[in-house]
């Protein structure tokens, strides 16, 4: 799964997310940043649906 098309944001976000420590738990396989669906959806899942 495309991590940045599933939440529909640009990869820079994805990338950004994670050096902020925000967003969802991926894992580096090789040189390759991975992220798993399942851990995906939950972190999703957990966010607050409260509009700014």
């Amino acid at each position: 799964m495309d991590v940045a098309y599933f939440l529909a944001v640009p990869v820079q976000t994805v990338y950004s997310w994670r050096g902020q420590g925000r967003g969802p738990k991926g894992r580096l396989v090789g040189r390759r940043l991975r992220y798993r669906p399942e851990d995906v959806r939950e972190w999703v899942a957990a966010l607050s649906t409260d509009v700014a």
